[in-house]
């Protein structure tokens, strides 16, 4: 009778256990917070296509801007620099500078929604244990797609800080397409940023590349008839110059972690037709009267091909 009463309290503690954890959605919107809050620093490795790239990455807040710096360690040496919305690029060994001003400032980390309210109606989320990455503790949130239109992901998450350490980006059947590991992480006051910003640029060559001003979606020249459920307007440029010095028409937009593009341009002698695929990077391309239509995300091949088979011209 006593084991018995025993093995009845233990399952009762566990269960109570649970329910005061936090639910992924919850993590989630911790980690969304403290991303942009927190002053912090640590060398990150990106496995992408079958390469691996290692990076020192400084994020900071700078009189109320956010910023971030990833510096490589291997050639070619490169810096790229974030502060809000403008971007950043220098080459170490050209002594070339690009900066692009672009509508929209994102994470080099990790693509992230503003809130998880609308996640649970596009992604199952759930927390699946945890582990220690880079010696630190962290939980495990897995984010799997109600359809196949966007990709499965798992993120690490630190339990004290909940700043994500470690994410997985899976196809649909289940194999990594990408990851991004911290290997160590500390926090700061943000001087160490500060300090990386004394750069001398007398020797420097800078090119500014300007995006135009967002316009409305009503302006583009193209209409979705296949949009992707949860997928909203990020922003839409008109005739933005390239780095093909051809105008481009841009539309993008996204559920919080998958993005897409729908780029419009003149049709070139040929055109170009069909799908193309690399790593977790899919586009699909198509030709309509004298204009190359070409949507291009971080998605299964089958959500920008029935993007771009939606397609039409106003």
């Amino acid at each position: 009778m006593f084991l018995r009463s025993l093995a009845l309290a233990l399952i009762t503690c566990s269960a109570l256990a649970e329910d005061q954890q936090p639910s992924a959605a919850a993590w989630l919107n911790n980690m969304i917070h403290a991303m942009k809050t927190l002053n912090y620093q640590g060398t990150v490795v990106f496995v992408k296509n079958g390469q691996l790239d290692t990076m020192v990455y400084r994020h900071s807040i700078v009189n109320g801007v956010e910023q971030e710096r990833l510096s490589s360690l291997n050639s070619p040496l490169r810096e790229v620099t974030r502060k809000s919305s403008e971007v950043s690029c220098f080459f170490k060994e050209t002594s070339q500078k690009i900066i692009n001003h672009h509508p929209i400032d994102s994470s080099f980390i990790i693509n992230l929604p503003s809130d998880s309210a609308d996640l649970d109606k596009l992604y199952t989320l759930s927390n699946v244990g945890q582990e220690s990455i880079a010696m630190l503790p962290a939980q495990i949130v897995e984010i799997k797609p109600v359809d196949q239109l966007r990709y499965a992901r798992k993120i690490w998450i630190e339990t004290q800080h909940y700043l994500p350490l470690k994410t997985e980006v899976y196809n649909p059947d289940g194999e990594i397409l990408e990851q991004v590991v911290f290997t160590d992480l500390k926090f700061s006051n943000g001087t160490e940023v500060d300090a990386a910003e004394s750069q001398d640029n007398a020797n420097v060559h800078i090119k500014h590349i300007h995006a135009s001003q967002a316009e409305p979606l009503e302006n583009a020249p193209f209409i979705l008839k296949n949009w992707p459920a949860g997928f909203k307007t990020v922003f839409f440029i008109r005739n933005s110059l390239q780095a093909s010095q051809k105008a481009v028409d841009h539309l993008l937009i996204s559920d919080g972690f998958s993005t897409v593009s729908v780029y419009l341009e003149p049709k070139t002698e040929q055109g170009v037709q069909g799908l193309h695929s690399l790593g977790m990077v899919n586009s699909y391309s198509k030709v309509i009267a004298d204009s190359q239509i070409t949507v291009l995300g971080e998605v299964p091949a089958q959500t920008v091909e029935t993007i771009a088979q939606g397609i039409v011209l106003r």
